[in-house]
Parts: C-alpha cells; structure tokens; sequence
C-alpha cells in the first residue's frame, strides 16, 4: 500500500529543515519511514516527524563524509538516502568569482558525493537500498547559475555511475530534477519584485510552478519498490519547462 510504503524502513533526508526537506520529512514519515534528518544546524531539524538527527556542512566535504561514516555506526544502514540538500546564488557568468565556483561545487557536489559514498558502498555491502538526488532543472539547460547548473549536471552524472556501478549489488540511484519550486525561499523575491511570479509562470507549459509537495511525491516514487526496475534515470518536475520554450510559440510564431 502507498500509505505505508516505507514502513519500518530507514530514510535519511539532507536539507530536512528547507522548504523542499520539509514537505520530504512529512511524506516519508507519512508512509511509515523511520525518518533521519541531516542539516547544517539542530534548530532547522526541529520536527518531531524526525526520528534522529545528523548535523554537518556539505561545503565542507571532510566533515560530509565524517558525518556519514558516524551516522552508520549509529543508526546502521538506511534503506533509503534523499540527498536534497543544495543552495546557490542567481549569478551569470559575469558574477562568478573562483570563491563563489569552489562553494558551490564543494556544496552542490563535492560534499554530496563524499557524504553519500561511504552510504552507497554500505548499502551495496548490504545487497540493496535506493538513493534519490534532487538536482536540477539547471543540469538539463541552461537558466543562468552556471557553478550550480555544473554541480547539478555532476550530480546526474554521479547517480548515473552509482545505478552502473553498484546495481548488481541491488543499489538504485536516481534523480529528480525541479524547475523552480514555490517554497518560502522565494517570498522575499515576490515581496521585492511582485511581478516576478507572473514573469516567471510564462515559461512554463503548466502555467504555474511546481510545489515542495510535489517534488516529494516524485522522490518518494523513486525511492520505493514501485519503481524497482527504473535505475540511472533523470526525472524532471517542472510544470513541462523543459519539454519546450512556450515563449518561443507566444512571441515568434503568433499563437
């Protein structure tokens, strides 16, 4: 049943205390997982739907990897690893600086992968478990944040190794990748420019952007046994941004 797909499994979340790491804690918990939540301080993973608690930060890579190698010995293998966490700027090329590069790639990338490396290798020691990154539409095209869109498009490429590399010992690694996703974060954008939501909302065929709640539902999908013949795969969500530019037919061809 749906309802309590994850009982009695272990699912460790990162980024559990944002916008999109919430709406994960809720579904999974929702569907009877034991949920264990990862951010950069305890107050964000202040949720009782949260069975255990790692605290660590992705840009720093050493500690990532530290943090999961601690969270093994203490909880055990998860069954199921959200990789969720993430943060960037709005740059263009012209913005970026070698700082700002190594921080998001450290971030984005380098802290991802050394966090969940020694989880993978324990889960295929194991003989199963699935891991789902949220990446991004950034990895499919290009929409400015060109360090992000670099981490996130290694980030695919990275599941892609991990669903060849470790399937036989029965590890599924996939992605979903959202369009722009109406959480908190972007209060203070509409609060400061009003109309950037309907700016926005033009370019994708839905006519509207996606939820955190349904990004979860996508990564929930994934990680259960419902798609346990799908491995490697790049999902977007993203109310069709990347099936086509509308704009394109609005303005060039007059429809």
């Amino acid at each position: 049943m749906v309802h309590d797909a994850f009982l009695h499994r272990t699912v460790v979340i990162t980024g559990a205390g944002g916008g999109i790491g919430a709406a994960l804690v809720a579904l999974f918990h929702a569907r009877g997982a034991r949920v264990i939540g990862c951010d950069r301080t305890l107050q964000a993973l202040d949720d009782p739907k949260i069975y255990a608690r790692q605290v660590f930060d992705l840009s720093r890579p050493a500690e990532a990897a530290q943090a999961a190698h601690a969270l093994l010995a203490r909880e055990g293998v998860p069954d199921v690893l959200v990789n969720n966490a993430g943060w960037s700027r709005a740059d263009t090329l012209a913005d970026l600086d070698m700082d700002a590069l190594r921080r998001e790639i450290d971030l984005n990338l380098t802290g991802v992968m050394s966090f969940t490396n020694p989880l993978a290798q324990a889960m295929a020691a194991r003989a199963g478990g699935s891991i789902v990154f949220v990446s991004s539409v950034n990895a499919m095209a290009h929409f400015g944040n060109p360090a992000y869109a670099a981490a996130k498009a290694g980030i695919n490429a990275y599941a892609r190794a991990l669903a060849v590399e470790l399937g036989a010992a029965g590890v599924r690694a996939n992605t979903v990748c959202p369009g722009t996703t109406r959480t908190p974060a972007w209060d203070h954008r509409i609060g400061a420019r009003p109309e950037v939501l309907r700016r926005l909302t033009r370019l994708y065929p839905l006519g509207r952007v996606v939820d955190a709640a349904e990004v979860a539902q996508a990564v929930a999908f994934l990680a259960s046994d419902l798609a346990s013949g799908i491995t490697g795969v790049a999902l977007p969500v993203d109310a069709g941004l990347t099936a086509g530019c509308l704009p394109f037919i609005h303005d060039v061809m007059g429809e």
